[in-house]
């Protein structure tokens, strides 16, 4: 009878058997290893900075955990977890007689192994399919890990409550300590809470997790793992005050622009499964400095009388919710700052509030760049050959002036007026616009969507607009073309990330310090004794009104109607951009120029930064310029608009029309040509 008995259960069981052993084979071991962990952001020097988001888990090998903590568990968990081959049939057979004795479920008998398969694996919901699939596994865990490697991965892997999953994690989290250093009390405690983390973690409630844990050491003196003098001794231990919480998930427009370089740099499922050390170019004394100034700033103009747009302070948080992701109701404003030796990110805003509005508009959002794009109208013109001496008329374009267009183009300078013939630099001092189509025609179109192009700026129309900055770039890639003016003309590729460790220690990434030469160091120089008298006596000279007291250059913008404000500048240090203007393009205010708007915000972030590590010094002269003793007063001609690409000869003109009678240098170039430069 027994025998026809197990026959017809065979029979009966058959089916269900090779429907969970098929579903057992599916699943791909190697998931095992892939262990989600967490991917720690550090700043420039090294300090934590933050982490991406997902599980808070540290990795570590098995040399990592302490023996006390691999003694504990298997007393806790799995005492015969060396015996037997992923199914523990001795316990299964224990656990059912106490149960039956007990008259319920009081003793479960999955092995670690069994454990390890149902915390990986998505094993179904059916319960009793469910626990056939998950022995089934087991066994097929134990054909192809060893014991170690199935121990190592069930520590990473293994829940402690709190959103902490793996040994290393609630170590830190619990004791301020590496899951190697466990006492063996501590690790009583961890293997002890395994069965409920929530209810049993330290954190919430150390009475019952002292409770578990003195549960887990007699067990463990049972097994004969410990002596009776080291569980007394163990007891006897309180619970340990010092605690290291894991870095926190940073959200502000400096981490999603690592996180943006990540997905470019890594593949996904690389980012996904996490245990990185990603090492960063941000400053985060800069990056607080740069969001106050940003804020501040922008607050102070919403607080004036007359304000057109709704305030920040008041406005809803339902307001900016239902918009579209990419706009806000009030003033925005954005900021990047690089590091001119290395091209590094030391700080970037690109909104006023992240949480409320993440879309970031330092690097994602293109606008009209305006006058900052005047200096490589300018540097594209001194390269051919113009002098700043040179003399070019500040009158209303003519019919046929500018090349390709029939009829008048008549832009006008900001002021509504006309200075008349003006030496070349004073149209980018004053940002003349009349002049500078001129100059950009001179150094042909050509030529300067060329520098442009060089310097970074993509995507540059073939119209004449483009000399007034009629076109859309970011303010990265823009404050990234000025770093070639601190660096004797040589840009810098800007970069967020500097190197990436993966969770092996090895180095999967690291930045290469791009630099690209736009401008010869003669231009280049004439270019920054210029751009320094735009802050000097030019568009942006109320920066020293404002405190700004050590050298420094840039160039305003401020586009048609006054839709936006710009002011991208350096010193020998750092290089910096700000934008502000609103989401959905319209007037800022009446009369809203880059010098009202943008330059207080860098000037106020400038500030700051140089009197915290980034020192201004005075711009040093390239070597191989020597500066010669002038002659009589050369000035070069004024030239037509017409003239060819090869420069005339510079012709003395009469007094009267010689810009600035005694301050005029001439300096000889590797090349033998002499600059001319009104100082």
């Amino acid at each position: 009878m027994g025998i026809f008995l197990t026959a017809v259960a065979a029979v009966l069981l058959w089916p269900r058997y090779e429907e969970c052993r098929a579903a057992a084979e599916k699943f791909d071991l190697g998931e095992l290893d892939r262990i989600p962990a967490i991917s720690e952001v550090f700043d420039q020097f090294g300090g934590s900075y933050g982490r991406l988001p997902g599980e808070v888990r540290y990795v570590v090998p098995l040399a990592g955990i302490s023996p006390n903590f691999v003694n504990a568990v298997l007393a806790r968990e799995d005492s015969r977890f060396y015996e037997h081959h992923g199914v523990d049939f001795n316990g299964i057979a224990r656990a059912a007689v106490r149960n039956l004795l007990a008259g319920g479920v009081k003793e479960g008998a999955s092995t670690l192994t069994q454990q390890l398969a149902r915390n990986t694996f998505d094993l179904g919901d059916d319960r009793w399919r469910r626990k056939g699939v998950e022995a089934l596994l087991a066994l097929r865990i134990e054909r192809q890990l060893t014991k170690a490697q199935i121990f190592e991965d069930y520590a990473n892997r293994i829940y402690y409550g709190l959103g902490m999953y793996g040994v290393e994690t609630a170590a830190r989290a619990c004791f301020g300590k590496s899951a190697k250093d466990l006492t063996l009390s501590e690790a009583a405690i961890l293997a002890g809470l395994i069965r409920s983390p929530n209810r049993l973690n330290p954190l919430e409630d150390s009475r019952t997790a002292l409770a578990q844990r003195d549960q887990v050491l007699a067990r463990m003196e049972e097994l004969k793992m410990i002596t009776p003098a080291q569980a007394q001794a163990a007891r006897a231990e309180s619970m340990p005050s010092g605690k290291r919480q894991p870095p926190h998930v940073q959200e502000n427009y400096a981490m999603d622009a690592v996180e943006r370089d990540l997905t470019i740099l890594l593949p996904r499922e690389v980012v996904e499964q996490g245990g990185l050390k990603i090492f960063t170019t941000i400053d985060r004394r800069l990056q607080l400095l740069a969001e106050n100034a940003v804020e501040s700033h922008l607050a102070a103009i919403e607080s004036e009388n007359g304000w057109p747009h709704p305030a920040r302070d008041k406005t809803p948080p339902t307001a900016e919710t239902g918009a579209k992701s990419t706009e806000s109701p009030y003033v925005q404003g954005a900021l990047v700052a690089i590091d001119n030796e290395t091209g590094g990110i030391r700080a970037v805003v690109g909104g006023r509030d992240f949480k409320a509005n993440p879309y970031n508009r330092a690097i994602l959002s293109k606008r009209p760049i305006g006058s900052t794009f005047k200096p490589f109208v300018y540097a594209a013109a001194f390269t051919r050959g113009l002098v700043p001496g040179t003399l070019v008329d500040d009158a209303p374009l003519r019919e046929g002036e500018v090349a390709g267009l029939t009829g008048v183009w008549d832009p006008e300078n900001s002021d509504g007026e006309n200075l008349g013939l003006q030496p070349v630099e004073i149209g980018l001092i004053r940002s003349r616009n009349t002049m500078t189509i001129r100059v950009g025609e001179r150094a042909t179109r050509a030529a300067v969507r060329a520098l442009a192009l060089t310097a970074g700026l993509e995507s540059v129309p073939d119209m004449p607009s483009i000399y007034l900055g009629a076109f859309g770039v970011t303010l990265k890639a823009l404050t990234a073309a000025y770093t070639m003016f601190p660096n004797g003309g040589v840009r810098r590729q800007p970069y967020i990330i500097d190197h990436i460790v993966d969770r092996h220690g090895r180095t999967i990434y690291k930045a290469t310090r791009a630099e690209l030469r736009c401008l010869s160091p003669a231009v280049d120089y004439v270019m920054n004794g210029i751009l320094r008298d735009v802050i000097a006596k030019g568009t942006a000279a109320a920066a020293s009104s404002m405190g700004l007291d050590f050298p420094a250059a840039g160039k305003t913008g401020t586009t048609d109607d006054y839709k936006d404000a710009w002011f991208v500048g350096y010193t020998t240090r750092l290089t910096c951009g700000v934008w502000v203007g609103m989401d959905r393009p319209e007037r800022i205010e009446a009369h809203g120029y880059g010098s009202k708007l943008a330059l207080p915000i860098w000037v106020d972030f400038m500030k700051r930064a140089a009197s915290w590590k980034y020192v201004a010094t005075d711009f040093p002269a390239p070597e191989g310029l020597a500066e010669a003793a002038p002659p009589a007063l050369p000035v070069a001609a004024a030239i037509p608009v017409a003239a060819p690409a090869t420069p005339a000869a510079a012709t003395p003109l009469p007094p009267a029309q010689r810009g600035s009678p005694g301050n005029y240098r001439v300096i000889q170039t590797p090349n033998g040509i002499q600059i001319l430069y009104d100082r």
